[in-house]
């Protein structure tokens, strides 16, 4: 039960989070570290992408998809990390710090925090071991 409620949690955070990437892309795109090609199709596709991750987190049909979702949002996760570090740094750069440490250090924490809770959601099992 407590596994069903934080899932649906956490879809509803990518899935507005999606949206949020398709309807003010220029937020996602002032954080972007200058090494990334394309970065509008990027903000673009990361959207879709959180959207389709969410719908694929919360479907009560079929494990399989359950456990590919969570997988792709801990991957998403992780693959987004640089931006937030890329944010991170050109805040404190900043004469007024912008939205300062007390922002950005839970932001970093926050991170792996989504990378497990999307694994665990999504059921995603992290060994191949067997019990005996």
């Amino acid at each position: 039960m407590i596994r069903a409620i934080l899932r649906v949690v956490l879809a509803a955070f990518y899935g507005f989070a999606g949206v949020m990437h398709l309807v003010r892309p220029e937020t996602f795109l002032t954080i972007m570290p200058p090494f990334i090609p394309f970065p509008e199709a990027v903000v673009l596709w990361t959207g879709i992408a959180e959207i389709l991750g969410a719908i694929g987190l919360v479907q009560p049909f079929d494990l399989r998809i359950r456990r590919a979702a969570g997988t792709g949002l801990a991957l998403y996760a992780l693959a987004v990390w640089p931006a937030n570090i890329n944010h991170l740094i050109m805040d404190m750069a900043r004469p007024d710090s912008g939205l300062g440490l007390v922002y950005h250090v839970p932001r970093m924490i926050a991170q792996p925090v989504l990378i497990l809770w999307a694994l665990w959601a999504g059921q995603v099992p992290l060994s191949r071991r067997t019990s005996p």
